[in-house]
């Protein structure tokens, strides 16, 4: 099982270059790294987990520039974003950085995908909240159109562009791209029709939600192996691991803390039993 590893990388922790560094040196698959642009102070909308928004979330360093420096020091371990939230960006933009990291890295990049669940951050990017959902596939659909071999439109509600030449292109076609977010029939019918995959946060539950998972993509007319299931943001342990192998996954995203050099280490350390 390949595992790889997401943290929220900031201003106060381990550098993005030192990280890399030791990912690979230790036989670490890969580098997923969280995205918010800002953090209101007046806020309404709750925090997921509860209790109070830990501070790491206002101070999280620009993925693409972070990955693109651990892209540079590296020549293996695999590089994505978990989440990028593609409502909040300028999509012919995020073509362009997606593309450029994905030939630069030789092919290394995922997308990851999700619709956000801070309303006051969305809204000062210009978000209509209701309709972030069909925002954030029709941007995909922009990008696709953006990557594909020849000049190719795209024409949504709410992103369009036309048929254009856009290089660099992603250096094996279009990156991989899994939806991060809670599961259920909406969520499962995005994957299906716009994404590669699921991110599900935890792993928790996914005996239960496979199966729906799997029959969406049947439904939706999608062939070869299935869906990418890869468990997100997983606190590992020996039986957690045996039980996402007996499911047929095979990567895994650990959870490290965000901190400063050392106490990372320790806990590549610690994780490096379950290689």
């Amino acid at each position: 099982m390949r595992i790889a590893t997401t943290v929220f990388l900031t201003d106060q922790t381990i550098t993005p270059v030192r990280l890399a560094q030791e990912l690979e040196q230790r036989g670490f698959a890969g580098l997923y790294l969280p995205e918010h642009t800002h953090i209101p102070v007046e806020r309404t909308t709750p925090y997921p987990a509860g209790g109070e928004l830990p501070p790491e979330y206002g101070r999280t360093l620009e993925p693409f520039s972070a990955l693109a420096q651990a892209a540079a020091v590296t020549e293996r371990i695999a590089l994505g974003t978990g989440i990028t939230l593609v409502a909040q960006h300028d999509p012919i933009d995020l073509a362009k950085q997606v593309a450029t990291l994905d030939h630069l890295s030789g092919g290394r990049f995922t997308l990851g995908v999700g619709y956000g669940w801070n309303r006051e951050e969305a809204e000062d990017h210009g978000v209509e909240w209701g309709s972030r959902r069909r925002a954030v596939h029709e941007r995909i659909g922009l990008m696709r159109a953006l990557w594909a071999d020849e000049p190719t439109g795209y024409e949504g509600r709410t992103a369009a562009v036309r048929a254009s030449y856009a290089y660099p292109k992603p250096a094996g076609g279009a990156p991989r791209v899994l939806f991060g977010g809670a599961p259920g029939p909406r969520l499962f019918a995005a994957i299906a029709e716009h994404g590669d995959g699921w991110l599900p946060i935890g792993g928790g539950g996914l005996t239960e939600a496979l199966p729906a998972l799997r029959a969406a993509w049947e439904e939706a007319g999608r062939g070869g192996e299935g869906p990418q299931i890869v468990p997100y943001a997983v606190r590992p342990s020996a039986g957690k691991l045996a039980r996402f192998a007996d499911l047929g996954i095979g990567e895994v995203v650990v959870q490290l803390p965000p901190a400063g050099e050392a106490e990372v280490l320790r806990t590549l350390d610690a994780y490096a039993e379950f290689l």
